[in-house]
């Protein structure tokens, strides 16, 4: 991936950690909540951190490596000025997460007109969420792909996707019920090569291919 990368994909998750109650009634309401519904506040907190633990230290500025040490990051009402730093830090993401949209979707316009009207299709109904159902090569040079597009923005049914002239291969391990996250597409001589950020964890597949095709197959399973 050039542009939807890995680390590029962790520190999404960490700008949607930093996000905190618009007031600290808000706050005191969602413990309140928790309680009535028999679920540990302070239990889910931590174990939340713990997910994150890593990622939080590894792109958040070190104003805030105390507050991920001692668990009070997400476990306390934030202070004033802890709460604008963080709405800088994350508008600053924001800021950053933007341009980098803007820098691909420039390129991709540039090449459009080279893709294959199938390849085109296929990146802008936009699979995000769909899952790997199985994959198969049944004859030399194809690729077939069933996904489960229930919770994707496009289709709401299982597609097969038919990769034919296939001359680059790159499958993540264990490719099956990975959700398809962000893909890139770049035009090659003789067709295209796409580039897929996978979840579960996250990894790349990459497919270099003449054309695809996309088959509606039907409901979500």
């Amino acid at each position: 991936m050039k542009f939807f990368t890995i680390p590029w994909y962790e520190e999404m998750q960490v700008r949607g950690f930093m996000v905190f109650p618009e007031t600290e009634q808000d706050w005191l309401e969602d413990v309140a909540w928790h309680v009535a519904e028999g679920i540990s506040y302070e239990e889910r907190a931590k174990d939340f951190l713990d997910y994150m633990k890593k990622d939080l230290l590894k792109y958040l500025p070190g104003y805030f490596h105390a507050s991920i040490h001692d668990g009070t990051i997400n476990s306390t009402y934030p202070a004033p000025e802890f709460k604008e730093r963080a709405l800088q830090w994350s508008r600053e993401y924001d800021e950053r997460l933007q341009a980098n949209f803007r820098e691909y979707r420039k390129g991709y316009e540039a090449i459009k007109d080279n893709l294959p009207a199938n390849a085109v299709q296929l990146v802008e109904n936009n699979l995000h969420d769909a899952r790997v159902i199985s994959y198969a090569m049944p004859a030399a040079g194809v690729l077939e792909m069933i996904l489960d597009c229930g919770g994707a923005m496009h289709y709401q049914c299982e597609i097969k996707l038919t990769f034919s002239g296939v001359s680059g291969l790159r499958l993540p391990e264990l490719l099956e019920k990975k959700d398809w996250l962000y893909d890139e597409i770049y035009a090659v001589e003789q067709g295209f090569e796409l580039r897929v950020l996978m979840d579960s964890p996250p990894s790349e597949l990459r497919i270099t291919a003449q054309d695809v095709s996309i088959e509606i197959l039907g409901e979500s399973q």
